[in-house]
C-alpha cells in the first residue's frame, strides 16, 4: 500500500471512530429513534454529504453501532470464560452471565440499543446475526461441554412443545437434547431479562444487594439448564 493510500485508509477509520463516537453520544443524550445523520454531522462540523460518504443512511450506521455493542459484549462474555480457566461448566456459566450484567452496567445505552425497544423504522440485516449469536454460542459450547464430560440434568418437555423442541435443536445444537436445548434458550432469554430489570429501574427498592442476587440468579438459571456445581 503506498504512502498515501495508507494516510487515506487511517483517516478513514478515525473520521468512522469519531462519527460512531458521537452517535452513541446521541443515543445516550437522546435514544436511538432519534439518532439523525444531520445531527451528527452538524456536531462534528461536517456537511451532512460527507457523511454520507462513510454512512450512507441512519440505518446504516446504526447497524455499525448495533454490531460493535455485540461484539463488545461478546469479547467481555469471551474475556471471562477464557479466564474462568477449566473449572467445572457451571462456575463458567455464571462467570459468563457476571460478564454480561457487568458490560450492561458499564455500557447501557449500548445495551438499550441491542436489547431495549425495537427502533421505529429500523429492521437489523444478517450481518448483525453473528456478533449477536456470540454470547450465545458461548453458552452452548459450555452446556456442551457438561453433556459430554459428565452429562447435564434433563426435564423432560410437554408433548405440546417436542416438535418445536427438536426444531430448536436441529436448528441450534444438534448434537444436544432437545430438551437441553429448551431450556438453555429459556434460560438464555432470563438472563437479559435480569439485565434488563436491574439496568432499567425495575429492581429500585425492591433488590439492594445486586450482585449478590444476580449471583445466585445466575446460579439458579445454571441448574435449570442442568449444569451441577461440583
Amino acid at each position: 500500500m503506498s504512502t498515501a493510500k495508507g494516510a487515506r485508509a487511517r483517516a478513514r477509520i478515525e473520521v468512522t471512530a469519531a462519527i460512531k463516537d458521537e452517535a452513541r453520544r446521541q443515543l445516550a443524550a437522546d435514544g436511538a429513534s432519534k439518532l439523525s445523520l444531520r445531527a451528527v454531522a452538524r456536531e462534528l462540523g461536517m456537511v451532512s454529504s460527507a457523511l454520507y460518504r462513510y454512512f450512507p443512511s441512519r440505518d446504516d450506521l446504526l447497524t455499525a453501532l448495533i454490531i460493535d455493542a455485540y461484539d463488545s459484549l461478546g469479547e467481555a462474555a469471551e474475556a471471562a470464560h477464557a479466564e474462568a480457566g477449566d473449572v467445572a461448566p457451571a462456575r463458567r456459566w455464571v462467570a459468563v452471565c457476571e460478564a454480561v450484567r457487568g458490560w450492561a452496567l458499564a455500557h447501557p445505552h449500548e445495551y438499550a440499543l441491542i436489547y431495549g425497544s425495537p427502533v421505529p423504522g429500523y429492521s437489523a440485516p444478517e450481518t448483525t446475526i453473528p456478533p449477536a449469536a456470540r454470547v450465545g454460542v458461548l453458552f452452548i459450547g459450555i452446556v456442551r461441554d457438561a453433556f459430554q464430560r459428565r452429562g447435564v440434568a434433563r426435564t423432560p418437555v410437554p408433548a405440546e412443545l417436542e416438535p418445536e423442541a427438536r426444531r430448536m435443536a436441529a436448528d441450534l445444537a444438534p448434537d444436544l437434547p432437545p430438551e437441553v436445548v429448551v431450556a438453555l434458550a429459556a434460560a438464555w432469554s432470563q438472563l437479559y431479562g435480569l439485565v434488563g430489570f436491574e439496568l432499567f429501574g425495575q429492581f429500585n427498592r425492591v433488590v439492594e444487594d445486586r450482585a449478590a442476587f444476580f449471583r445466585h440468579a445466575a446460579a439458579r438459571l445454571a441448574d435449570g439448564v442442568g449444569l451441577v456445581f461440583p
